[in-house]
């Protein structure tokens, strides 16, 4: 039997699941590997093999000695950089092949509220395409994480935030940039927002003089000048973190 090569929705589909599976749970025996295969009608160990080939391009997996594939194809190069070059745009189309392989819509897929949604028009895609790509980043974050706090190691789903390190506010074009994300708990995801802390680019945890001296502050005093639990993959860059950093971190 010949083999088909991959299509490009195949393999946008694919890169979607590789960024919300933890890189230890790539494996033909997984559920979503399972599910992915059904629907795009291809073997679990075909689609394992392409999560795989896609490891074998992350420079996070690279630099921790963690290979995936030794080889791969051209196509899942293309994919890895037009994602890099464009995550908002990659993001969103691929929930949007993913709806349209489940005969459904992308709010179902993607899993968003549409109580408080616009009716129609531009104003609901808008809104449609920014949750979206919220709930995608969200995913990609914890799953780099281990689904756990990059500073304390908790592990409740419903606890953690994907961080923004760089807020989207100020840079639009990296607001679904995985390497510009943490995984943290609620309250140091508000410190971190609200710049009485931050982590440099050594990613060692620095909280402002005004929280190492507020009242009750034996919570945090804890984590301050140790490093962060690194992502398994979509590691920080640097220049993120110099800018929060710069122009977030308020230390006094």
């Amino acid at each position: 039997m010949v083999r088909q090569n991959w299509s490009r929705n195949e393999l946008i589909v694919a890169f979607n699941l590789y960024c919300k599976m933890p890189f230890s749970k790539i494996n033909h025996s997984n559920v979503d590997v399972k599910a992915l295969a059904a629907i795009i009608g291809r073997s679990p160990n075909s689609v394992a093999l392409k999560l795989a080939n896609f490891a074998r391009l992350d420079p996070a997996l690279k630099k921790r000695n963690v290979a995936g594939m030794s080889h791969g194809s051209k196509g899942e190069v293309e994919i890895w950089d037009e994602f890099h070059a464009d995550w908002d745009a990659l993001a969103f189309q691929s929930e949007e092949i993913l709806a349209g392989l489940h005969h459904t819509s992308v709010e179902n897929t993607a899993g968003i509220s549409t109580v408080d949604l616009p009716k129609e028009g531009r104003e609901r895609e808008a809104v449609v395409r920014t949750r979206v790509n919220q709930a995608f980043l969200r995913k990609t974050i914890l799953a780099s994480y281990d689904f756990r706090c990059c500073i304390t190691g908790i592990q409740i789903p419903e606890l953690l935030i994907a961080s923004h390190i760089v807020p989207w506010s100020d840079d639009l074009k990296n607001g679904v940039n995985p390497c510009n994300g943490l995984c943290m708990n609620a309250l140091h995801d508000r410190a971190f927002d609200c710049g009485l802390m931050t982590v440099t680019t050594d990613l060692v945890i620095c909280y402002s003089r005004r929280l190492k001296n507020a009242p009750s502050s034996e919570f945090f005093a804890e984590y301050n000048n140790k490093k962060i639990s690194a992502p398994n993959r979509f590691a920080p860059k640097k220049e993120f973190l110099e800018y929060h950093n710069k122009k977030i971190f308020r230390n006094n």
